[in-house]
């Protein structure tokens, strides 16, 4: 005769089944959540080695700038020509409503900046970002310098409204603000250079003298970064750019004018051509091919003929 379970027989076989399931489950459960953890670990060490081996984007590459030349540069450089423009108009033309002019500038400059504005310059490239705040600068202080100039633009001779202009507090700030812009922007090519040829000196400054014989040996786009510095010290604003002042320079040397006059800096022939209005916009282009066919410069349009 089958003895029969009693019921604390039972409870007993039934507890220690279901003690068995939850050792098993929580078993198995331990092995997932540490196969997760390990899993999630090496995916996170992976992270880290793929993010340490990706290297952080390089400064002053050349698409930099040139998207800087077609974003900020040609913006500033808009409003600039439209000023010059003006000073052209009123010295030739008498009935010109100059102060029509000058309000329609201020809203010119206003609109430049708020284009300026909107345009990203990575930080990377601390040169350009800084030529960017300070073409924002100059185009406030002109915008608020035209403005409160324009009610009395048309009093008296086109030269006395452009005398006082330029004894304005806001335009020389204005003025400043800008050549120094572009000061960074030139600056910025030669950080560009130096990335490019470990050799290019970058401890040239434009405020230094630099003797002809110097001068001859410097790379092209360091005299450009020294014609940059000493414009901004003349603190005049032209039509032309500092590539068409350093090739200037070197046709005066070239032609044999630096010996004859004994001139013996590019300081000097600098100050010669520039008090003499002898530079013009657009030189540099006309002697590219004769001076400067094996120079490497980045492929910017206002190095290329016609621009």
């Amino acid at each position: 005769m089958e003895k029969r379970l009693n019921r604390s027989d039972l409870m007993f076989s039934l507890a220690f089944l279901l003690m068995l399931v939850i050792a098993i489950g929580a078993f198995f459960y331990g092995v997932k959540v540490g196969t997760d953890r390990a899993e999630a670990g090496r995916a996170s060490e992976e992270a880290v080695e793929a993010a340490a081996a990706t290297p952080e984007p390089n400064a002053y590459q050349q698409q930099d700038l040139v998207s800087f030349y077609h974003t900020v540069f040609l913006s500033y450089r808009e409003f600039q020509n439209d000023w010059l423009d003006a000073q052209n108009k009123w010295l030739s033309d008498s009935t010109a409503d100059r102060s029509a002019a000058l309000k329609q500038l201020a809203k010119t400059a206003r609109h430049k900046y708020d284009a300026i504005k909107g345009v990203y310059v990575a930080p990377v490239s601390p040169q350009l970002k800084s030529a960017q705040t300070n073409y924002m600068k100059s185009l406030k202080l002109f915008e608020e310098g035209f403005s409160g100039l324009a009610s009395s633009a048309n009093e008296g001779s086109a030269q006395s409204a452009l005398d006082k202009i330029e004894a304005d507090s806001y335009y020389k700030e204005g003025l400043k603000f800008a050549l120094t812009g572009q000061k960074e922007y030139f600056g910025s090519m030669l950080k560009w250079a130096e990335a490019v040829n470990a050799d290019i000196p970058s401890d040239v400054d434009g405020l230094n003298v630099i003797s002809i014989a110097d001068w001859k040996d410097l790379p092209l786009v360091v005299k450009l970064k020294a014609s940059s510095d000493f414009m901004t010290e003349q603190a005049a604003l032209t039509d032309y750019l500092p590539h068409d002042l350093a090739a200037k320079v070197d046709q005066f040397i070239a032609s044999g004018q630096a010996e004859k006059r004994k001139i013996k800096s590019f300081n000097a022939i600098a100050d010669l051509l520039i008090s003499t209005e002898a530079v013009t916009s657009g030189y540099f282009n006309e002697v590219k091919s004769r001076f400067y066919a094996s120079e490497q410069l980045p492929q910017l349009p206002f190095f290329s003929s016609g621009k």
